[in-house]
C-alpha cells in the first residue's frame, strides 16, 4: 500500500494513539480522519517492523517511512527478457500472430507480461527499426518490383564512343528482403515481362502476390482501388498463378520494401560499377550478378542473418513451384473482324467465329 495519502504527522498520531493511548482502530480513524482499513494497515506494518512508542530520538521521518513502507522487492529471477528479434522473425511465418507468440511465452513463463504489455513492448521495439524492416510480411507472400532511378551506361560503339543507357530492374521478397536485379534496355512491356520471368527463376519459385509501382508497362489505367492491368501482364500473372497488386497512389508504406531494395542496389551495385566501362548488356548483367550475390550475403545491421539466410529459412520453402514451361510473351491488341471474319495481327490473318463480325475483342499473338 502506498502512503501517498498519509502524511507523516498522521502516521505518528496513529502510532501514538494505539501504542501509548491504546485507542480502538475506529476511534483512531475518526480522530485522524482516515478510514479504519488505513489505520489497520499502518499498524500491521508497524508490528512487522517492530516499531514501539515512543520512537527513538535518532529516528527521523525518512527512516520511519522506510521501515513502514519499504520499496517493493522485485524478484529478478521472475523476469524473463523477451527476444524481440525472434518474435519479429516468427511473425514472418505463415499464420503466426502476436497472440500466438504471447501464449507460447506465457506457457514457458507463467509470470510473464500480459498480452497488452507484450504487444506494446513489441511495438516500441519495432519502432526502432527502419520502416522497411518494421513491416512483417509473411513468407512467400509478396514480391515487390520497380526500376532504379539511376541508369547505367553501356558503350555500344567503341569507335565513336556512343553510349546507351540501361534501366535497372529490381525485385525483392517481402519476408527475407532477398533481392534480384538486372539491366534491360527499356522499361517497355517485353523487357518488363522478361524481367519478371527472370526474377521468378532467380528465386526458384513464385510468390502469391507481385506489388508494382503503377508502371505504365504493368498498368493500363491507374486507379486508387481498381487499376486496370495490362492484358499481357495479366496473362503472365495467370501463367504463374500470381496475383498482381499495384501499389496505391501516395501510399509510401506499400513501396517501402522495394524502395529500400532500390536504394541498396544503387549504393552496393550501381555506385561500385560507376567507373567501369561495359561494352554489352550481357557484360553489365554479369557484373551486376556478382555484386548482387554480395548484397544478399551481407549481414543485416539490426536483425540476425542476411537476405540469403533469411530467404533460405523463410521465403524459399514457402514459394510456389515454377510452372513446367516459361511464359511465352504475348502481345494483345483490340481487333474488329471484317466481313470475311478474319483479324490481322502482326501481318498474320486469323479466322474467328462469324458471330464476332464487327465486334471489337482483345486478341493475343505469341511472339517467339
Amino acid at each position: 500500500m502506498s502512503r501517498s495519502h498519509l502524511s507523516m504527522r498522521k502516521i505518528k498520531e496513529i502510532l501514538r494513539l494505539k501504542l501509548e493511548c491504546n485507542c480502538s482502530n475506529y476511534l483512531i480513524a475518526c480522530s485522524v480522519a482516515v478510514s479504519s482499513s488505513t489505520v489497520s494497515e499502518c499498524l500491521r506494518r508497524a508490528r512487522e517492523a517492530n516499531i514501539s512508542w515512543p520512537l527513538p530520538e535518532a529516528m527521523d521521518d525518512e527512516q520511519l517511512n522506510l521501515l513502514l513502507y519499504p520499496p517493493a522487492k522485485h524478484d529478478k529471477t521472475d523476469r524473463v527478457e523477451i527476444d524481440w528479434k525472434h518474435i519479429h522473425q516468427e511473425l514472418k511465418r505463415k499464420h503466426v500472430t502476436l497472440r500466438l507468440l504471447w501464449q507460447e511465452h506465457r506457457g514457458k513463463n507463467p509470470k510473464g507480461v500480459g498480452y497488452s504489455q507484450f504487444c506494446h513492448s513489441y511495438q516500441s521495439w519495432s519502432e526502432k527499426l527502419d520502416v522497411w524492416m518494421r513491416q512483417s510480411h509473411k513468407a512467400g507472400e509478396k514480391c515487390f518490383v520497380d526500376y532504379a532511378g539511376d541508369k547505367m551506361a553501356v558503350m555500344i560503339n567503341s569507335n565513336t564512343g556512343e553510349l546507351r543507357h540501361a534501366e535497372i530492374f529490381v525485385a525483392t521478397l517481402g519476408a527475407s528482403n532477398f533481392t534480384y536485379a538486372e539491366a534491360t534496355w527499356t522499361q517497355q512491356l517485353p523487357d518488363w515481362i522478361q524481367s519478371h520471368v527472370n526474377a521468378f527463376e532467380f528465386f526458384g519459385g513464385v510468390p502469391e502476390i507481385v506489388v508494382n509501382d503503377n508502371l505504365r508497362s504493368g498498368v493500363d489505367k491507374s486507379h486508387r482501388y481498381e487499376p486496370d492491368l495490362n492484358p499481357t501482364y495479366q496473362d503472365m500473372a495467370f501463367h504463374y498463378n500470381v496475383a498482381v497488386l499495384p501499389a496505391r497512389v501516395r501510399s509510401p508504406k506499400d513501396k517501402a520494401k522495394v524502395e529500400n531494395a532500390v536504394l541498396q542496389v544503387e549504393r552496393q551495385i550501381i555506385a561500385k560499377l560507376r567507373d567501369r566501362t561495359f561494352f554489352s548488356l550481357q557484360e553489365l548483367n554479369q557484373a551486376i550478378q556478382l555484386l548482387l550475390k554480395e548484397l544478399n550475403q551481407r549481414p543485416f545491421q539490426k536483425l540476425p542473418g542476411s537476405r540469403e539466410s533469411q530467404f533460405n529459412l523463410l521465403d524459399k520453402p514457402a514459394l510456389r513451384p515454377l510452372p513446367t514451361m516459361r511464359y511465352q510473351f504475348s502481345k494483345w491488341k483490340k481487333a474488329r473482324p471484317g466481313a470475311d471474319y478474319h483479324v490481322e495481327l502482326e501481318q498474320h490473318f486469323y479466322s474467328v467465329p462469324y458471330t464476332f463480325i464487327k465486334k471489337e475483342r482483345n486478341c493475343s499473338h505469341h511472339l517467339n
